[in-house]
């Protein structure tokens, strides 16, 4: 199966096994960087479809719409964008050591339901705002990723969206992290420490100078895990 194939087949179960598809069609539509009004004109409906959709005001669309809208996005982005974001897809695609799991949220989450879901303690003061959404989380193997991670690899840890979670596990007090995030220009909207040895005062210097929250949390790693992929079901 191809990239394409491969992606097609990600959207279109996104969507359809989505609790709300509307939120999920209008993230891959956004995602994509198409207006609605592009959208519709390539689907030949009116552009109050498209936004009947996203808003919950239409029934969702069934197997066969899904598959339409799908094909657009990608359509789209072959003749309008020069396929770039199929070609980011066959670029994160790549295995990267380190990684335990990537996930995509069909849906936003809001920061403080998954600090809260994941028994989380924020450790950066309040002036860091945790009013933001998480849109994925990356689950990372401190020590392989510290071994193998390279400035052309390091945005694969990002997904498809940057306000996202990166959990660090197998680390001590969590200062390498924190610098490596400090000195790249792409930033996550959140940074947790899976059981630390202890937190280094400069991890929380930096996240804070950074403006990005801090948390620690002690669940086992496949509870975790699991609640993690959970809180996108």
């Amino acid at each position: 199966m191809g990239v394409r194939e491969m992606l097609a087949e990600k959207i279109a179960g996104e969507i359809t096994l989505s609790s709300k598809p509307g939120e999920t069609l209008r993230k891959w539509r956004t995602t994509f960087s198409i207006a609605q009004a592009e959208l519709a004109q390539h689907l030949h409906v009116a552009q109050s479809v498209i936004s009947d959709y996203e808003s919950g005001r239409r029934k969702s669309p069934g197997i066969h719409s899904v598959k339409k809208i799908v094909e657009a996005f990608l359509e789209i982005d072959e003749k309008k964008h020069g396929s770039s974001t199929i070609q980011q897809y066959q670029i994160m695609a790549k295995t990267q050591d380190g990684i335990i799991e990537i996930m995509e949220y069909p849906f936003a989450i809001p920061m403080e339901t998954l600090i809260r879901e994941i028994q989380g303690n924020v450790v950066t003061s309040s002036r860091v705002s945790l009013n933001r959404s998480i849109k994925g989380f990356t689950l990372i193997d401190g020590i392989e990723t510290i071994k193998t991670i390279t400035s052309s690899n390091y945005p694969n840890l990002y997904g498809w969206s940057t306000e996202r979670a990166l959990i660090f596990t197998k680390i001590q007090f969590g200062r390498s992290p924190m610098i490596a995030i400090r000195i790249h220009p792409v930033k996550p909207s959140l940074v947790v420490y899976h059981q630390p040895g202890g937190v280094d005062p400069l991890a929380v210097q930096l996240a804070e100078r950074e403006n990005m929250p801090l948390v620690i949390t002690e669940m086992p790693l496949e509870d975790l895990r699991k609640q993690l992929i959970a809180l996108g079901k």
